[in-house]
C-alpha cells in the first residue's frame, strides 16, 4: 500500500499517498438492470496524487490544503469523512477516538483520475494504522466498496484490471513503472453525465495484454485499444481535446483520456523525457494542471 517515506510524520500520526487512478485503457461492455456499467479496464496508480495525514486529536477535524482545495467540499458528504465514519461504524467507537484529517489536494477534481476515491481509500490505510486496527485487505474493500465503486481498486493501488462495474480485481503481474504526464486544461467533468452521454454501453472486452510489458510493447497494445467515454466526455468538454493535442505536439508516445475526463496522460520512454515534456506543456499553457510522475509497479523495486 502506497505511503509516503519522503514526508516524515509527526510523532502520533501517519501520512499516505493518495495517487492518481489512470485508466490506461477502459472499454465499457454493456449495463446492468440497476443502471450499472460494466468495464473492462487496465488501471495503473502514479506516484503523484494527494495526501492524506491524521493526527489524534480532541476532537474531530478536518482541513484542506493544496492548489486544489477550494473544489473540495467539507461537509458529511466528503469521502474522506464518509471513509471515517465507515471504519467507527465498522470498528466501534471505543477503538476509533477523535481524529484530526489533513488533506494536502494536488489532483484537480471531477478530473477521471480518481482523486475523491483514491483520498477515501487513503483514510481508510491511515486510520487503521492511527487507531491500529486490525483490519486486513479483504476488510478494508468491504468497507470500502460502500464508499464507491472505485474505491477497493484505490485501496490496491498497484496495476490492475477491473471488470464488472469495477469491483471484479486482479493484479496484473510483471508491471513496470511508466513514465506519464498528466494534464487537464481546467475542466471538471460529472462521471454520470459521461456515461449518459455514451453512445453505446454495449462495446467488446479488453484485447488481450502482451505477455511482456515495457514501453514499446505497452504503447503497442494501447493502439489497439480505446476509452469508450472519450466521445462521450469530448461533446461535453470540448477541451479534452486540447490536453491531447498538446501531449501530441510535446511528444508523447501515446496520448488518451483517463477515465470519464477531463484529464488525459501522455505515456512517455523514461520519466525524465516526460519530465521534459512537461515543462514544455506548462511553459504553454502555465495554467493548466501538468505532472510529470511515474506509475507503481507492480512490485516495488
Amino acid at each position: 500500500m502506497p505511503q509516503t517515506p519522503d514526508v516524515p510524520p509527526e510523532p502520533g500520526s501517519t501520512t499516505e499517498l493518495a495517487p492518481a487512478k489512470i485508466n490506461l485503457a477502459l472499454h465499457v461492455t454493456g449495463r446492468r438492470d440497476d443502471g450499472y456499467h460494466l468495464i473492462d479496464s487496465l488501471v495503473v496508480f502514479t506516484r503523484f496524487g494527494d495526501r492524506v495525514t491524521t493526527q489524534a486529536a480532541d476532537e474531530d477535524r478536518f482541513d484542506v490544503t493544496g492548489r486544489y482545495a477550494a473544489g473540495v467540499p467539507l461537509g458529511d458528504d466528503n469521502l474522506i469523512l464518509k471513509a471515517r465514519e465507515a471504519l467507527r461504524a465498522h470498528c466501534g467507537a471505543d477503538q476509533t477516538p477523535p481524529v484530526a484529517i489533513s488533506l494536502e489536494k494536488n489532483l484537480p477534481v471531477a478530473s477521471g483520475i480518481g482523486g475523491g476515491s483514491s483520498d477515501a481509500a487513503a483514510t481508510l490505510r491511515s486510520l487503521s494504522r492511527l487507531w491500529g486496527l486490525d483490519l486486513d485487505q479483504s476488510e478494508l474493500a468491504q468497507i470500502g466498496v460502500r464508499l464507491g465503486a472505485d474505491v477497493p481498486m484505490c485501496l490496491i493501488a498497484k496495476p490492475l484490471l477491473a471488470r464488472g462495474i469495477g469491483d471484479e480485481l486482479s493484479m496484473v503481474a510483471d508491471f513496470p513503472s511508466l513514465g506519464l504526464v498528466l494534464v487537464n486544461p481546467g475542466v471538471g467533468v460529472a462521471t454520470a453525465e459521461v456515461f449518459k452521454a455514451l453512445a453505446s454501453a454495449d462495446n467488446e472486452d479488453l484485447p488481450r495484454p502482451p505477455d511482456h510489458f515495457d514501453f514499446h510493447s505497452m504503447r503497442n497494445w494501447l493502439e489497439t485499444t480505446r476509452n469508450d467515454l472519450g466521445p462521450a466526455a469530448d461533446a461535453i468538454a470540448p477541451s479534452v481535446r486540447y490536453g491531447l493535442a498538446a501531449l501530441t505536439k510535446a511528444d508523447a508516445g501515446f496520448a488518451r483520456m483517463s477515465g470519464s475526463g477531463a484529464t488525459c496522460f501522455g505515456l512517455y520512454e523514461t520519466g525524465n523525457v516526460a519530465k521534459r515534456a512537461a515543462a514544455i506543456i506548462r511553459k504553454r499553457q502555465p495554467n493548466w494542471f501538468v505532472a510529470a510522475t511515474r506509475s507503481i509497479p507492480s512490485e516495488e523495486a
